[in-house]
């Protein structure tokens, strides 16, 4: 079974409040995608990893692939306006594999159990994400800001990466569902009417969007450097 993992990360760093691409972003010493790269790279069931960056990071991305040694890294290549752009063009390089992982180029923190138990779930399903239940009360608004109404939480969990297909059941969704706007990748699927497993991810699993993901990213990196000691 070959396992391929497409890493999206062409997003800029606006909301960040930082010049460079997010990915690009240091934490710690090191570029947040260094942090998902290596946990890909580590992991023993990714046999490669397809990297989607903006066209003006191609060069910076070849080079931290090269200063890491990320030997499983065999492409890098540039994304699209939207990350389903990007994940459109990573699709076209995952050759015969009969999974694809994807995952989040902007999420330092899965760890390889939480990517070994999603992969297992989509074996059996051919379609498995991690999230987690909300924890706080979600409101459905109106265009000019009313409420329209309150989903019940129990029943409202938040997606996170990696997300894992089988390839041809991904590939489908994408050349087939006539929409740039979805925000995540097992949608797509849902669209075509295929039921998606979901597996309980972690809340440290966070993505680091805005400039308190970043400091709490620093907080949980810390974190965990100290437990390896």
């Amino acid at each position: 079974m070959k396992v391929v993992a497409i890493v999206p990360s062409a997003g800029s760093g606006k909301r960040l409040g930082c010049r460079r691409d997010k990915p690009f972003v240091k934490l710690r010493g090191k570029p947040i995608l260094f942090y998902a790269l290596k946990t890909l790279e580590d992991a023993n069931f990714i046999d490669y990893v397809i990297l989607v960056v903006s066209f003006g990071r191609l060069k910076a991305a070849k080079r931290l692939v090269r200063k890491y040694r990320l030997a499983k890294v065999r492409a890098v290549i540039p994304g699209g306006r939207r990350r389903y752009d990007s994940v459109k063009n990573g699709l076209k390089r995952a050759g015969s594999a009969d999974f694809v992982v994807i995952h989040d180029g902007v999420r330092p923190f899965a760890g390889r159990s939480l990517m070994r138990r999603v992969l297992s779930a989509a074996r059996a399903s051919g379609a498995a994400l991690p999230a987690v239940p909300a924890r706080q009360t979600l409101k459905s608004i109106s265009r000019n800001f009313f409420v329209k109404n309150t989903p019940e939480r129990k029943n409202l969990w938040e997606a996170q990466t990696p997300q894992v297909f089988r390839r041809r059941l991904i590939v489908e969704a994408y050349n087939k569902v006539k929409t740039r706007h979805a925000t995540d990748d097992a949608s797509l699927a849902e669209m075509l009417g295929h039921k998606v497993k979901i597996v309980k991810g972690s809340y440290r699993n966070i993505k680091i969007t805005t400039p308190e993901d970043l400091e709490l990213a620093k907080v949980l990196l810390k974190d965990a450097n100290r437990h390896r000691v």
